[in-house]
């Protein structure tokens, strides 16, 4: 029976995390308080203080404890996030909806929403607000997240990190998260200075691969960058619904798959080459940083990266006794370091994609190598099948429908996602120096991914392939 002490404490502290998101600071804080009261008398009836424990009692109780140290450490964490989200001086000017001035840093590229009909495009920009000046000329600094609405498309081309001032009004989010305001900004940004140079290459790169794509079809040139980076400002409104209804949306997600493919190619390589593990594993470091500067070092790749990088690992070492322990401990920790990942789709997507890795791709392997598959097929056909699986109840969830098609579509789109991912992202290295030879990969790379998208049509056209769910 695998050690279950580390995932009670993770799925404690997010479920904890979570409630606190939607709760005030002062229940947040109740709840921390109930559970550290519980806790030790949990422990010592566990260590046979408060009566004789039987085998099963010790057994289980310890994975009591641990579930009430997750609740402790979730909601305590989220407590003091929420406490600077809710701070006197920000609330009372969102409430009063002020007019200020906003010293800011981008948390995220800016990505286009759609509007109401017959009003201008706008621009969803996620931002840490690190100071604020009113009208009157009071101060307010931070820093405290914020959302900022634009409609001047000069904050387009913005890259994370860079620090910009602005002006707008402010008004009050939709909670749920740790946003303490949003701000409506119709005057282009000031410039305060430029991002960090992994932003840059990242920028270089990603724009490379939009150029190298141009030259394709509407469908499979929208959706490659967004299959390859998470670039999805070219996909077609119909290959969006598509890939809605069929439950293929995660493909437009980095997430620890897409760093596992990428990765998984790597260590491929090295054992066709005969590396030994130590040139392996560097050259697999060096693919994970490289593909993490692609994707752009944001908190969501990052933990993308730390998810992948555990569920390779395990596949790897083939210890899913270990790597699920590990998994649980990622967890936590990234919790604890943001409590905002607690009610973030992304994140869960990541960890049904990892947990996938863990729990089923081994056995699939070994099945399907049994069955006289070649070691690497199976580990290529593996990997990508299991993390969509365990990705499908997050997609229910999210689109509000359980699709009949989206296993079926998932598993013929499985052939498909490794090879264009790896030729995309071989096309956005390649396209500072070569332009040409990455719009022969990209044009590639767009041969798989038209089958994604003749999969996704046709899986959306068939009757009854969807039914609704709360």
């Amino acid at each position: 029976m695998p050690d279950l002490r580390l995932a009670g404490l993770a799925v404690a502290a997010w479920l904890a995390a979570l409630a606190g998101l939607h709760l005030t600071v002062r229940a947040t804080v109740w709840t921390a308080a109930v559970a550290a009261a519980l806790a030790p008398l949990a422990a010592l009836r566990c260590c046979g203080v408060l009566g004789r424990p039987g085998e099963p009692t010790r057994r289980y109780g310890w994975i009591v404890v641990a579930v009430l140290l997750g609740v402790v450490c979730g909601a305590a964490a989220t407590g003091a996030r929420l406490a600077i989200r809710d701070a006197t001086a920000v609330r009372a000017l969102v409430t009063e909806g002020a007019v200020v001035t906003a010293d800011l840093v981008l948390r995220d590229d800016p990505r286009p929403v759609r509007g109401a009909p017959g009003r201008p495009p706008m621009l969803l920009v996620r931002v840490d607000l690190v100071r604020l000046t009113g009208g009157d000329g009071a101060r307010v600094t931070g820093p405290v997240r914020a959302l900022v609405l634009a409609t001047d498309p000069a904050w387009r081309p913005l890259l994370p990190g860079q620090r910009v001032t602005t002006q707008g009004r402010l008004s009050a989010p939709r909670g749920g998260d740790l946003t303490a305001a949003v701000l409506s900004a119709a005057d282009p940004p000031t410039l305060r200075g430029s991002a960090s140079w992994p932003q840059r290459a990242a920028g270089v790169l990603r724009s490379g691969l939009q150029r190298a794509c141009a030259p394709l079809p509407d469908a499979p040139g929208g959706l490659l960058p967004g299959l390859v980076v998470g670039d999805t400002s070219r996909l077609l409104p119909e290959v969006e619904e598509d890939f809605r209804a069929t439950g293929m949306t995660h493909l437009n997600a980095v997430s620890g798959s897409n760093v596992a493919i990428v990765v998984g190619a790597v260590l491929l390589l090295a054992r066709w080459a005969r590396a030994g593990p130590r040139t392996a594993a560097t050259l697999c470091v060096l693919a994970l940083v490289g593909f993490v500067i692609l994707v752009r070092p944001s908190p969501s790749v990052v933990r993308a990266a730390a998810m992948g990088a555990i569920g390779l690992a395990a596949l790897a070492a083939g210890r899913s006794r270990s790597a699920l322990p590990a998994l649980a401990a990622a967890v936590t920790g990234l919790i604890l370091y943001d409590p905002d990942l607690a009610g973030d789709p992304g994140f869960a997507l990541s960890v049904c994609a990892t947990g996938g890795l863990l729990l089923l791709a081994p056995g699939w392997r070994d099945a399907l190598r049994r069955r006289g598959v070649p070691p690497g097929l199976a580990e290529a056909l593996a990997v990508p099948a299991a993390a969509q699986l365990a990705c499908g109840p997050v997609i229910a969830g999210l689109s509000a429908t359980v699709s009949l098609v989206a296993v079926p579509a998932n598993l013929l789109a499985v052939p498909a996602v490794a090879p264009a991912t790896v030729l995309g992202v071989l096309a956005a290295v390649l396209s500072p120096v070569w332009p040409g030879g990455a719009e022969f990969l990209a044009w590639l790379a767009s041969w798989p991914a038209r089958w994604l998208v003749a999969v996704a049509a046709h899986g959306a056209d068939l009757p009854a392939g969807n039914l609704p769910w709360v």
